[in-house]
This record gives C-alpha cells, sequence and structure tokens, in this order.
C-alpha cells in the first residue's frame, strides 16, 4: 500500500511539473494584435450559402430562424403548427420562464431547406399570431455593411433641460 502511495505521488508531482513547462511556454494571444498574428491565418472550412453581406448563413446543422414578439401564452404546438406551412420543421426551441411558466416571448427553429426557410421569413414577418405582430429574421447573416445603421443616426438627442422653455 506505501508503495502505491509513493507512486502516485511521484506521478502527481510529474504531472504538476509538465504542466508547470506548458504554462511556461504558453503565449497568451487577446487584443488588437491577435488579428495580424499567424492564429487567424490558414485554410478555414466554410459553409455553404450565400456570400454576400447580410445575407443569410447556413448552421452546421440547417438554417435557422428567429421569432420574435411571440404571445407568451403561445403554446409549442401553435408556433409548430403555424411554421410547420411553410415545410419540414427540424428543430423548435421555445425558452419559457422559469418563474411563470410561459414563453419568454422568442422561439428559434430550424429547417433543413434554405427555400423553407425563406418561405417562413418572407411570409411570417409582420404576420398576426394571437393578437401580436411577429417579427421573423434569420438567425445568422453574412457579416457586412447591408443593415447598419451609420453611427451618427443611431445616436439620440440629449433631453432638453427644465430650463429651457
Amino acid at each position: 500500500k506505501q508503495w502505491y502511495q509513493r507512486r502516485v505521488a511521484i506521478t502527481a508531482g510529474e504531472e504538476d511539473d509538465d504542466i508547470d513547462r506548458l504554462k511556461k511556454s504558453a503565449h497568451k494571444k487577446k487584443g488588437r494584435g491577435l488579428a495580424r498574428s499567424d492564429v487567424l491565418k490558414g485554410d478555414f472550412e466554410e459553409l455553404d450559402g450565400d456570400t454576400r453581406p447580410g445575407a443569410p448563413q447556413k448552421s452546421i446543422e440547417g438554417w435557422i430562424i428567429f421569432v420574435t414578439n411571440v404571445h407568451i401564452e403561445a403554446t409549442e404546438n401553435d408556433i409548430f403548427d403555424k411554421f410547420s406551412e411553410y415545410g419540414d420543421i427540424k428543430n423548435l426551441h421555445a425558452n419559457l420562464d422559469r418563474r411563470t411558466g410561459y414563453l419568454k416571448g422568442y422561439v428559434c427553429i430550424e429547417y433543413e431547406q434554405h427555400t423553407e426557410a425563406r418561405a417562413a421569413v418572407e411570409a411570417l414577418n409582420g404576420a398576426d399570431f394571437l393578437g401580436q405582430e411577429l417579427k421573423v429574421d434569420w438567425a445568422f447573416t453574412r457579416p457586412g455593411t447591408k443593415n447598419k445603421v451609420k453611427r451618427k443616426e443611431r445616436r439620440r438627442g440629449r433631453s432638453p433641460s427644465p430650463d429651457s422653455d
């Protein structure tokens, strides 16, 4: 038994030495210089999809749309019935509020085919569902400048001071 305990202690000590050596040889990579380093250069795989900026992008398993402004009393079956009219739904994820048990107001829906997802986005964006206007858009889009708002347009003006009448 003593021999085993001594061997375990030696093995643990060797592992600690190996870990210390690795930590000393590692370099932290963060900040602005990372983009210019060799870490991000290389041949990376790309998923299929449109290459235009702002175009929808496929996730690894399918085309995901994000639905907001969903009525809190809607059920998964209601949502599934509404969106399955446009194609086969591969996955539907509706978060529930732990305290109330109702929907949080948004849903992620995954379609296998791009045409089905696009049909759902085009048909149901702005559609009425249980008395609320749905907002349907792609969960993933290509980075770019298509839908970006200029910084000056985004800013809000200052509120008038109480003295200015």
